[in-house]
């Protein structure tokens, strides 16, 4: 950015500038979070028929040890968001790891279904506290020129989370080939949560949650990091902007203002496509080698090898996961947040209607594998090409930034309770109605989030967060 004479506020001072170090970095210990969630997220599916083999629970509380995580993760999500709008992102952003790292532990030692169940949940309350602070920190630092694309890129990093969580499943299952193998996978997340933790001491609050508390030179100070080259007028700025503080109209919302005329729509849209998306991304992404195993190894006796193999398979499909954000990142700023959430709704639907019809193949490992391949591979790339993208996206762009973690956080926290009610039911929906009929209900929640976000579309694409949310300081 150049240097200019014309009045310039702190906002634009952010909007305008080119990336650099201090973005990567924030972009960067944000994505790693969501890695976590994501390695979390496999290695749990991976270790579930492990676990059940150790303690033997029912498929009630296999079920529970499967959601307990996801389920602490709305708890997570709403405290988050709450506390970060109103205690500031960075002192979030460390506890929530130590949640991560404390309970990841605890869950690789547990001694009985009770305990893991509970440091699972704990686990998870840590993991959705990180959703809605990374949101809004990478949001409140990029440019909106590109703010989309570094999102998505942030985001992303839950595919490859949940690719590593394979790799590492099928390299602790050739090193510890027994029932055992699971609490390596448990505590191996650990590792990477440290190391992040440490970094993520390095970078500063962000400068639009301290304009929107009125710590203006704190603020100013920031961004003379962020844009060097105004260092010198930075006292000038940070007058201008609170003058321009001292004239805005701004008024204390509470959630109440979430469902009046103003924003339910945006409510609605944030939280709603986001909640059906969930059912299908947990409940499909937990159970995927479950369902290979039992669609195409259904003639292996041997029980280690049969999850090996299924876990193999799973791990392949997950590249595409990586190729729908790829694909993402290059058209969200090109067709939009909206375009892409309904083609990507509808694809999800067709992957499981063509899943579907591949369970009538069962047992005939050639004949399923040409209907599996592909449903798997258009549900993975369409999911991440579009919803599992872009509703990541919306909360963190709708809502001013008095409200923009809550905000996230409650629709976080919708998301999970989808995630948790695809992880619980789908498993028992299996056992008494099978696999087909299970795979259309997931469905008919992708065609209900396709129509929802039809209905109440709001297009946020290339719009700096003050013109979207006109109520912000400029």
């Amino acid at each position: 950015m150049t240097q200019r004479h014309e009045r310039i506020s702190m906002n634009r001072a952010l909007e305008e500038t080119r990336l650099r170090g201090l973005h990567w970095r924030v972009w960067w210990l944000s994505a790693m979070g969501v890695f976590l969630d994501g390695f979390d997220l496999f290695v749990i599916g991976v270790a579930l028929p492990l676990i059940a083999r150790e303690f033997v629970p029912n498929p009630f509380i296999t079920g529970l040890i499967g959601a307990s995580a996801v389920l602490g993760s709305v708890l997570g999500g709403f405290l988050g968001g709450c506390f970060t709008d109103r205690y500031g992102r960075k002192s979030l952003y460390l506890v929530d790891l130590g949640f991560f790292i404390v309970f990841g532990l605890l869950s690789a030692a547990s001694w009985d279904v009770w305990s893991l169940i509970l440091f699972r949940f704990l686990l998870g309350v840590g993991v959705g506290v990180d959703y809605p602070i990374c949101a809004s920190y990478v949001s409140e630092f990029m440019p909106s020129r590109i703010r989309g694309k570094m999102l998505i890129g942030a985001f992303s990093f839950q595919a490859v989370g949940m690719l590593s969580g394979a790799v590492a499943g099928v390299i602790i299952l050739h090193l510890f080939p027994d029932s055992g193998a699971w609490r390596w996978m448990l505590g191996a997340g650990v590792v990477p949560a440290v190391i992040v933790l440490v970094m993520r001491t390095t970078v500063p609050e962000s400068p639009r949650w301290l304009i929107d508390k009125g710590e203006f030179k704190k603020a100013g100070e920031i961004i003379a990091r962020i844009v060097p080259e105004l260092r010198d007028r930075v006292d000038a700025i940070v007058a201008d902007t609170r003058a321009r503080s001292r004239q805005a109209q701004k008024t204390v919302m509470g959630y109440g203002h979430l469902l009046k005329k103003q924003y339910l729509r945006r409510t609605i849209l944030a939280v709603v496509p986001w909640f059906l998306m969930d059912i299908a991304t947990y409940g499909i992404g937990l159970f995927t080698p479950t369902i290979l195993a039992i669609i195409t190894y259904d003639n292996e006796t041997n029980f280690i090898l049969k999850d090996l193999a299924a876990t193999r398979g799973a791990a392949y499909l997950d590249i595409f996961l990586i190729i729908g954000f790829l694909l993402n990142i290059w058209l969200v700023d090109r067709w939009g947040r909206i375009r892409l959430q309904i083609l990507g709704f509808g694809g999800m639907a067709l992957g499981l209607l063509i899943l579907s019809a591949a369970t009538g193949t069962a047992g005939d490992g050639r004949a399923s594998l040409y209907l599996v391949i592909p449903g798997f591979v258009l549900f993975n790339l369409l999911m991440n090409m579009g919803p599992n993208a872009t509703t990541f996206i919306l909360p963190a762009e709708l809502f001013p930034t008095s409200m923009r973690a809550s905000v996230h956080g409650i629709a976080t926290s919708a998301a999970k309770l989808g995630a948790a009610l695809g992880i619980f039911l789908l498993p028992i929906l299996k056992a008494d109605a099978g696999i087909p009929v299970t795979l259309l209900v997931v469905a008919a929640a992708a065609v209900l989030g396709l129509i929802v976000t039809a209905l109440f579309r709001i297009n946020t694409t290339g719009r700096s967060l003050e013109d979207i949310n006109p109520g912000d300081v400029r």
